[in-house]
């Protein structure tokens, strides 16, 4: 059975997405899944790099996109009162739901249908601390070792070459994005092409020209 680490960020509606998708995705396959939520401006401020909702029209694209993909696959998505937003309390929230920090399917369920189905204002503390009262809690979300936890599996990210969410791992192997999704399923078929010169030389290609900033 294969062991699967999903990083997440609820604040990315492509991570809801690849998280309803991910049975259908590898239905028939024998494997486990971890989820591990990350901070995605963590990843950001790390590799100096903007949000897609910080890019003009590149944002308005972002919910375009996600709500035709939620339509066009049947998952109800509707974008929530405000966004980006911060997604600190949740995060927490859903690490404080586990004693090792791992939410399970049933809480990661929860917490993305509040943020990317119910159309609320997901900053909302009452609402938070609502929703809160749904789960078992193991910690409370306000405890240190809670809070030093969701740093200490961002960095674990970063360490492991995850740039953006969603990122599922599988092996010594990322494969990044919602569209990725088909490219993990032929990797856990035990497709040879992922152990070809084509995919095991392409980060060695040299770089043309470096870009000033």
């Amino acid at each position: 059975m294969k062991q699967l680490t999903f990083y997440f960020d609820l604040i990315s509606p492509y991570a809801y997405l690849a998280f309803h998708q991910l049975p259908l995705a590898l239905q028939g396959l024998s494997y486990q899944v971890r989820y591990q939520p990350v901070l995605f401006g963590g990843l950001l401020q790390h590799h100096g790099q903007l949000g897609p909702v910080e890019v003009v029209g590149k944002r308005e694209w972002t919910y375009r996109q996600s709500l035709w993909l939620g339509r066009q696959l049947g998952i109800d998505l509707k974008l929530p009162a405000a966004h980006p937003f911060n997604p600190l309390p949740l995060l927490r929230l859903a690490i404080a739901s586990d004693a090792q920090g791992y939410p399970n399917r049933f809480v990661c369920d929860t917490l993305f249908k509040f943020v990317w189905a119910s159309g609320k204002n997901v900053s909302d503390p009452a609402q938070v601390a609502e929703l809160a009262q749904l789960f078992n809690l193991s910690r409370s979300p306000d405890a240190e070792d809670v809070k030093a936890q969701l740093r200490s599996f961002t960095e674990q990210a970063i360490a492991n070459d995850v740039f953006g969410v969603p990122a599922i791992q599988a092996d010594d192997q990322m494969f990044w994005g919602f569209d990725s999704l088909p490219m993990l399923r032929q990797y856990l078929e035990g497709d040879n092409w992922f152990h070809s010169t084509d995919w095991t030389d392409a980060g060695q290609l040299p770089v043309g020209i470096v870009r000033k900033r």
